[in-house]
């Protein structure tokens, strides 16, 4: 059986030189080339046509979830398996929601990561994530692109309205609501998502696109 091609992209040298000496003694891999930005790993995944490609999402150039949509366009064939500091459901959603197949974080143990890599070349989705099995399963239960559908069309306009620095008071009077139903479906956003901060809401919105073009600013109404 021929073993399994992987590229690694990762912008620090060392890190690249472990991941290097622990995947190619495995005798169902072999890395085939490595990438130290986004731009580069395009490149080398076009060039080499690996069949799993490792990423970090934090490197040099286009941002790590715009690296793994240009992939998929160019290299459909080479699975994305996110390797990174952030655990976070936020950018998992947002990895699984470009195209990627995997996710897991650095501080997992190497046996983690060798069977990530077995795993999405086999076409499976493989999470390694501090998370509730609930949060993971409504996270990676969800098809590519719909993440804003496990929230109602008014969840949505709450986390609308906070991710955009309105208080709980604000939000409830924009929505005729009281501040304790605002502050009751505030908590409840939170653990269905796995968010545990309004920065962490924050980038949600802006991930899921609830902050971008398509949905109009709420502006706050003067006195």
């Amino acid at each position: 059986m021929k073993p399994i091609r992987v590229l690694i992209a990762d912008d620090h040298a060392v890190l690249r030189a472990g991941l290097r000496l622990l995947i190619n003694a495995q005798p169902d891999m072999e890395v085939v080339g490595e990438a130290a930005d986004g731009a580069e790993a395009v490149a080398q995944a076009r060039a080499l046509q690996p069949q799993v490609l490792t990423l970090d999402l934090a490197m040099p150039g286009n941002s790590g979830v715009d690296t793994i949509t240009q992939l998929r366009r160019e290299c459909p064939h080479t699975r994305v398996l996110v390797l990174t500091m952030h655990d976070d459901p936020a950018y998992l959603r947002a990895v699984l929601a470009a195209g990627g197949s995997g996710y897991v974080v650095k501080t997992a143990a190497d046996t983690e990561l060798l069977s990530a890599i077995r795993a999405v070349h086999q076409g499976r989705t493989f999470v390694n994530l501090s998370l509730t099995d609930s949060v993971v399963q409504t996270v990676v239960g969800s098809p590519p692109g719909s993440a804003l559908e496990v929230l109602s069309a008014r969840e949505r306009e709450v986390v609308t309205l906070l991710a955009q620095g309105f208080t709980n008071q604000e939000a409830a009077d924009r929505l005729f609501l009281s501040v304790k139903t605002v502050e009751t479906y505030r908590a409840r956003l939170m653990s269905k998502l796995g968010l545990a901060s309004r920065a962490d809401l924050v980038r949600y919105a802006l991930e899921t696109g609830l902050l971008g073009s398509n949905y109009p600013k709420l502006e706050r109404k003067t006195p």
